[in-house]
């Protein structure tokens, strides 16, 4: 897989097509630009910031040479048969996945928090996507869940790697465990649907919106689990991974970008929230944990706009498109957000609110669309 550096400097840029064969890549819930400056503050969890970003750097080299196979075409059984198929193992502070089975689909709970923390969120995950969307599992088609906890020493992360979730216990300093954030399991496991989708490429624009998708997706599923509408939510994304020192209440914010933390220690969040403050880097992919801020605003603006239950209005209308088989894996924010306002129209109607409701979100964060 080709992994040039592409600098997007405007909404309307276009990028290449990727080849079909492209892999999804290694996607972790916190971004670098955090683990880089812990890596160099002189703190006492420098070295566990350091050993992450070793292993975060080992698993996208591991990603990059395993070819992707795309979406499977079979057809699924029965809606009746479309069972939950969860299994969580225990990596015992190693690097050896996936580690030892310690709780399987149906099994009572283990005691241990972290793997009954991520036995519930798999299966929470898996209930939205079944429940609200009919889709059986990420790929549509019953693949098991799978994730393994207690990986690494002090690991400060969680992703999905192509086939399973694998969740570190943090430094126990700024990053307490990571099983403890529903939306972050779902954030994780809709990288798995958009691998199996949309497969947008992981740089510039489209990894941005990679990024979005999965905080989109990852906070209706803790809204979904608590019963809340649009109005109602926090609009956090992993609300509670901060240990009390750190001044900030979760990794971002889909409602304010750019307002989620700021301390001394892991720096200012600076996801901006409109185009005007795009930020044009080769860091992180081309900055795709911070220009996510924009979409993941556009659909914030949207879902409030339309109102009631997220996942019944604006989370229908980006399902659609996620999984529309005319969407360029390289997708721009104007290319994305044309659909959206294209799907809402299909759904809901040329003059409906919710059609309405979608475009004004995209022209409020400063993104093109034609309508």
């Amino acid at each position: 897989m080709t992994r040039g550096i592409i600098r997007v400097k405007s909404q309307n840029q276009a990028l290449s097509q990727p080849v079909s064969t492209e892999p999804p890549v290694f996607c972790g819930i916190v971004p670098p630009h955090i683990l880089n400056r812990l890596a160099g503050s002189g703190l006492r969890v420098a070295d566990a910031a350091r050993r992450t970003l070793v292993a975060d750097v080992r698993h996208r080299l591991t990603r990059s040479a395993v070819p992707w196979v795309g979406e499977r075409h079979l057809a699924p059984p029965a809606e009746a048969e479309q069972r939950d198929d969860r299994a969580v193992y225990d990596d015992h502070d190693t690097e050896n996945l996936p580690g030892s089975e310690v709780r399987a689909e149906g099994a009572a709970p283990t005691g241990d928090q972290s793997a009954d923390e991520a036995y519930d969120g798999l299966g929470a995950t898996f209930d939205f996507y079944l429940k609200v969307y009919k889709r059986w599992s990420v790929d549509g088609q019953g693949l098991p869940l799978k994730g393994t906890v207690h990986y690494g020493v002090q690991y400060d992360n969680a992703f999905w790697n192509g086939s399973q979730m694998v969740f570190g216990d943090g430094d126990g300093a700024v990053f307490g465990r990571f099983t403890s954030s529903v939306d972050v399991i779902g954030h994780e496991l809709t990288h798995g649907v958009t691998q199996y989708t949309a497969n947008l490429v992981y740089r510039g624009q489209s990894g941005a919106l990679n990024e979005s998708v999965s905080d989109v997706f990852g906070s209706m599923v803790k809204q979904y689990r608590l019963g809340q509408d649009a109005a109602d939510a926090d609009w956090l994304i992993g609300a509670g991974l901060f240990l009390p020192s750190v001044r900030g209440v979760a990794l971002r914010s889909m409602k304010d970008p750019g307002t989620a933390y700021d301390d001394p220690a892991i720096g200012k969040d600076p996801q901006p929230a409109t185009m005007s403050g795009y930020v044009d880097t080769s860091d992180d992919d081309g900055g795709v944990h911070i220009n996510s801020g924009i979409p993941n605003r556009a659909f914030y603006l949207a879902a409030t706009a339309i109102g009631g239950a997220s996942w019944e209005g604006a989370g229908l209308i980006w399902y659609d498109v996620l999984t529309s088989p005319t969407l360029p894996a390289a997708a721009t924010f104007a290319t994305f957000g044309t659909a959206t306002v294209h799907a809402a129209e299909k759904r809901f109607g040329r003059r409906s609110h919710e059609a309405h409701a979608v475009a004004a979100a995209w022209r409020e964060v400063g993104v093109s669309v034609h309508t």
